[in-house]
């Protein structure tokens, strides 16, 4: 009988694990499916491109996930203070007031470094004329 309930027990507590690893993925997901679109507008010179720009807010102790972009970002930090790792390169903390930019293709993420307040950033995409929020950034695999 012990035994059972030992059993039972434990599939209990990986299962609660588990369940929290993969809601905290889906986070990461929805973070980059997230954001408020404050702009469009035509690029002249640039046939069928547009620039957009975003509000872009992770949570306390979010981040981004691993991710590229189909064309170039650039991120102004508004509020808060950000982890950039990029793929092959030191991480780099950046502070309200800082900028990074991402090339096409670079699979990096953004980490929010307090576990109290959220990060605010402002996200400058060159995209297809019409691309959607949600595909502005691409998960990485």
């Amino acid at each position: 009988m012990r035994l059972t309930y030992f059993l039972f027990g434990t599939t209990f507590a990986l299962g609660i694990a588990l369940g929290s690893l993969g809601n905290q993925r889906l986070s990461a997901q929805e973070a980059l499916a997230r954001g408020t679109v404050l702009q469009r507008t035509d690029l002249a010179g640039a046939k069928g491109l547009e620039a957009i720009l975003v509000l872009r807010e992770l949570p306390p102790g979010g981040e981004s996930g691993k991710h590229t972009q189909a064309g170039g970002e650039i991120v102004y930090i508004l509020d808060g203070s950000t982890i950039l790792e990029v793929q092959g390169k030191p991480p780099q903390t950046l502070k309200s007031g800082e900028a990074f930019s991402t090339s096409a293709g670079e699979v990096h993420n953004v980490k929010n470094t307090s576990s109290s307040e959220p990060a605010k950033a402002l996200a400058f995409y060159i995209a297809k004329k019409g691309t959607r929020l949600e595909d502005l950034s691409v998960p990485a695999k």
